[in-house]
């Protein structure tokens, strides 16, 4: 093996947005996950609010805060197992977005800036019929 230095010419600004995606993406769905839960489960603490101040008080549910939402709110409570997962994807789709954004954002920052990262590639030895083809370019001015 032999090793050249040079220098990183430019970055894929197609495939860091698509893995700034991807990153976006799994990290959204992890904390679209945990916002889902958290989503249903003050769902159900405010019924649960609303039903106890309703028979200790004796005021009707559509006085109380969220009260014109108790539909909306055992819909939640009750559809638990489609919630979370719906949460979780349109979270993960907008931070997949951003993540996108971003990474698209950095690789063409980086093409554009003047200083660039040296680095060092190792290649395999050339063999000799690699050094035929190349000593046939260089005499046809390839």
């Amino acid at each position: 093996m032999r090793i050249v230095h040079g220098r990183l010419a430019a970055i894929s600004v197609r495939a860091s947005f698509g893995a700034g995606f991807w990153v976006g993406m799994a990290l959204g769905i992890v904390i679209g996950s945990v916002l889902g839960a958290l989503l249903v489960w003050f769902a159900a603490a405010v019924l649960d609010w609303q039903r106890e101040l309703g028979l200790t008080l004796g005021v009707a549910r559509t006085l109380l805060p969220f009260g014109d939402q108790v539909g909306a709110l055992r819909w939640i409570s009750a559809t638990w197992w489609a919630v979370i997962p719906l949460v979780a994807l349109g979270w993960g789709i907008l931070s997949g977005l951003v993540g996108g954004l971003i990474g698209g954002l950095l690789a063409a920052s980086y093409n554009r800036s003047p200083r660039h990262a040296t680095i060092a590639v190792e290649l395999p030895e050339s063999s000799e019929e690699d050094q035929e083809i190349a000593a046939q370019d260089h005499s046809a001015g390839l």
